[in-house]
């Protein structure tokens, strides 16, 4: 599943392209059946928040997409090619045109809905003005592990497998302990270090939460392999006390950790 930072991008690189402007709005696949009430239309503004992209169009409607696990998004210059049966809705103008394949969300919803929808998340750390108090609160009152919490959306909104597995990892922190036993400052350190890496993800499109001092290849451009502390390393040396990194289930998910740094 797309995480916080590869939302951002996508509501980045599409505000730069289609705001402000008239666009053409069809489903090749027919799924989406408003359509063709937005088609034509001026595209206002193109808001992220979490893992939720949120398109606005005039009268205070929005086309609200969830990518699920499955779903992806595919912007490219005109000329377009031909839509497949797999795309859910097309945005289009004269210089660009984006394919919206495979989501588990792609609904038209008014202001209230969008207001709702935004009161059920958490914080999210690519925000500006973001609380990360608000997510504490939450944390606090937990007998969950923090492993869990973090992968609550209405906790904190974005952060996702591999994140989770990095940031814990980062902390030193044992992924089961229980939210109420987290401190405070290792709440802050957890919420800044993931504003740090998710604002690095946006500009690169991709997820390094490696130092340069804990990779095995000193290349420019970071090897896919040096790329995690413990994320999918199941098996292998932790990076910085060489103990065998472990996985299991937790919150639906696999978890990653090392044994003997997260204590």
């Amino acid at each position: 599943m797309p995480e916080g930072h590869a939302i951002h991008r996508i509501a980045g690189q599409h505000r730069t392209r289609f705001v402000g402007g008239p666009v053409s709005v069809a489903s090749p696949q027919g799924r989406f059946l408003e359509a063709a009430r937005l088609d034509g239309r001026e595209l206002k503004g193109v808001e992220a928040y979490g893992k939720h992209l949120l398109y606005e169009f005039d009268g205070r409607r929005y086309v609200h997409v969830h990518l699920g696990l499955f779903g992806k998004v595919w912007t490219a210059q005109q000329p377009a090619s031909p839509a497949g049966a797999t795309v859910r809705m097309r945005l289009s103008n004269d210089v660009w045109y984006s394919d919206l394949i495979g989501p588990t969300r792609c609904r038209l919803i008014d202001g209230d809905q969008r207001s709702m929808l935004l009161a059920r998340l958490g914080p999210d750390p690519l925000r500006r003005g973001a609380d990360a108090a608000l997510a504490l609160v939450r944390i606090a009152k937990s007998r969950q592990p923090i492993a869990a919490l973090l992968m609550d959306q209405s906790v904190v909104a974005g952060i996702g497998n591999v994140y989770r597995a990095e940031l814990l990892f980062r902390a030193a922190l044992d992924p089961y302990r229980a939210g109420v036993d987290v401190r405070q400052e290792t709440w802050e350190g957890i919420w800044d270090d993931a504003r740090t890496l998710m604002r690095s993800g946006v500009r690169s499109g991709r997820i390094v939460t490696t130092d340069p001092a804990d990779r095995e290849h000193l290349s420019r451009a970071v090897r896919a392999t040096d790329a995690h502390y413990v994320y999918r390393r199941t098996g292998r040396w932790c990076r910085r006390c060489r103990t065998e990194v472990r996985a299991t289930d937790l919150a639906g998910r696999t978890l990653y950790w090392c044994p003997t740094c997260q204590t």
